[in-house]
């Protein structure tokens, strides 16, 4: 019988030399999303449209390419304690960011939602957020089943040189 390449109870490996810089860099303390909305540099941020209430930023571990989150600008961790006018800018950054991404990347479908607290997933307890998942038929190959891991295709950069003309053309209010 031939040895068996990676044997129960031994790691698996994926070769991800563009994590080293995330990993070697100092970290700063605070919200991720606070910092993100009001960075310098939002290109950089991987923020596509900065709303009164509510931004669209990449996110920066995609499911797949494209894997967008929209949150508001306030810090802010519970649904229910949202104001009536975040929720509507909230929902509707959604649902531009759905029509860019249909226009731009032509998915078959899409995941759209909250993880709200630990247990829901969210990685990011403290500042809610919905994430606006493209999908094709047949995305996840068999990668995640076989390899453990997910293959996105497209750089970050190219998906944010892909999307920003069309957040652009929002009309800011």
């Amino acid at each position: 019988m031939a040895e068996e390449k990676f044997p129960a109870g031994r790691a698996k490996f994926l070769w991800a030399p563009w994590r080293s810089e995330y990993i070697t860099s100092k970290k700063k303390g605070g919200c991720l999303f606070c910092s993100k909305v009001r960075a310098r540099n939002p290109a950089r941020a991987g923020v596509l449209f900065r709303g009164e209430r509510a931004f669209v930023l990449l996110n920066a571990y995609p499911y797949t390419g494209g894997h967008l989150m929209v949150a508001p600008r306030r810090h802010i961790a519970e649904l229910e304690d949202l104001s009536e006018e975040e929720i509507r800018e909230l929902l509707a950054l959604a649902q531009k960011s759905v029509s860019v991404l249909k226009a731009e990347m032509k998915p078959d479908g899409f995941n759209v939602g909250f993880n709200l607290g630990r247990p829901a997933g969210a990685g990011v307890v403290d500042h809610l957020h919905v994430h606006v998942v493209p999908r094709w038929n047949g995305d996840t190959s068999f990668m995640p089943v076989f390899g453990g891991a997910r293959v996105v295709s497209q750089s970050l950069d190219e998906v944010y040189r892909l999307l920003k003309p069309r957040f652009g053309q929002i009309p800011r209010r």
